[in-house]
């Protein structure tokens, strides 16, 4: 919790987190005291209510792992700077097909830290290095690979693009070091990408919730009441680096993606155009522009020799649609687009002076020209 940004401030949280399987819904049925003291078969709602979260938390938690990083010390001016550690949770997975296990964390819980600088800590004590981590900064997902190792419990990925919005969720991590704490709330929001979390992570599609997620809470899993996880927790917008009620978590469809690509091809493909995009795209500049509502990216620059250039794209148009899909804002773009594979030709609505005109570009390789705009930019 270094980093603020945006009026609230959005910081990284460092959390101990996981979730264990579940091989189908949990039969709470109605608890004795319930039936004892309403009669048999009329169980009070908030009594199951009560024993749903207990029993969620009791499944889930067995596989909450903390992870510890112990990192290079960043430079100073007498240069006698001090190794920097990290602590944050895991979430224990088990991947079809592969010995072992994997623990999905955040990126920034781990990036820099050799592995036999990372500590992992099981729920029953036993401590692991990863043998290979594989990371996706883009995303700030990260990956330690577990061999050689056995009987541990693992979590049930779910599927996040059916959290929708006033879901119940629980949050399970280490606020403040503080093992194994639960907290619960809702999902308060979807496709949360006009956050900045600084300058490595690009793709960003958060839920946002109102559990309670404080420092110590990067990795941790966000569950829905059935016992499967929909997101890892990763930020947190306040103003003093403790918990307002507005969390983000990368949603686990993402994670999975990602996961896979990492696992079987050693590094993530992304698509590009080449240029940069407002972050700020307001109703006075659609107004301005000549449109009836702020909807769409708003290219400020496209950048020499690219997919964009060579498609005609210019400063000042608004993209608002690519193969029949609306753009809702910049960030929604770059995901999008991110998604593609090199090579696919598409199709952009574009607004120019006015009125709307038709562009079609060939997606180019990210992974081949990023160096290039990470120095530009």
């Amino acid at each position: 919790m270094k980093r603020y940004v945006l009026p609230l401030g959005v910081g990284l949280a460092l959390l101990f987190g996981s979730s264990a399987a579940l091989r189908g819904p949990i039969d709470l049925g109605s608890s004795a005291s319930a039936q004892s003291q309403r009669g048999a078969g009329a169980a009070d709602p908030l009594v199951q209510l009560s024993e749903r979260f207990e029993a969620v938390a009791s499944r889930v938690s067995p596989a909450v792992v903390a992870v510890e990083a112990l990192k290079p010390a960043k430079p100073v001016a007498d240069g006698k700077g001090k190794p920097v550690e990290e602590s944050g949770s895991g979430l224990v997975v088990k991947v079809d097909g592969r010995p072992g296990y994997i623990v999905i964390t955040n990126n920034h819980v781990v990036a820099q830290a050799p592995t036999n600088k990372i500590t992992i800590h099981a729920a029953d004590n036993r401590v692991f290095h990863p043998t290979q981590v594989l990371a996706d900064p883009e995303t700030d997902i990260a990956l330690l690979v577990l061999d050689q190792v056995a009987n541990l419990p693992t979590a049930t990925m779910g599927n996040s693009d059916n959290a929708k919005v006033g879901r119940w969720v629980l949050a399970i991590g280490s606020p403040f070091g503080l093992n194994q704490s639960v907290t619960h709330g809702i999902i308060s929001a979807r496709d949360r990408g006009q956050v900045s979390l600084g300058n490595t992570i690009r793709i960003k599609e958060f839920l946002q919730t109102d559990a309670a997620i404080n420092p110590g809470s990067s990795g941790g899993p966000l569950v829905d009441l059935s016992g499967e996880v929909i997101g890892i927790n990763t930020a947190i917008a306040s103003h003093n680096g403790s918990n307002s009620g507005v969390a983000f978590s990368i949603p686990i469809n993402l994670v999975k993606r990602v996961m896979n690509q990492m696992l079987t091809q050693g590094s993530i493909q992304r698509g590009y155009l080449g240029m940069q995009l407002s972050p700020g795209f307001e109703p006075n500049d659609a107004v301005k522009l000549g449109l009836d509502k702020v909807q769409g990216a708003l290219v400020e620059k496209v950048y020499p020799d690219t997919p964009a250039a060579t498609a005609g794209l210019q400063p000042n148009d608004v993209i608002l649609q690519v193969e029949g899909v609306t753009i809702r804002n910049e960030n929604h773009l770059i995901n999008l687009v991110s998604d593609l594979p090199a090579g696919q030709r598409i199709r952009m609505q574009i607004w120019r002076d006015r009125s709307s005109i038709t562009l079609d570009a060939v997606v180019g390789d990210w992974s081949k020209a990023q160096s290039r705009f990470k120095a530009e930019q």
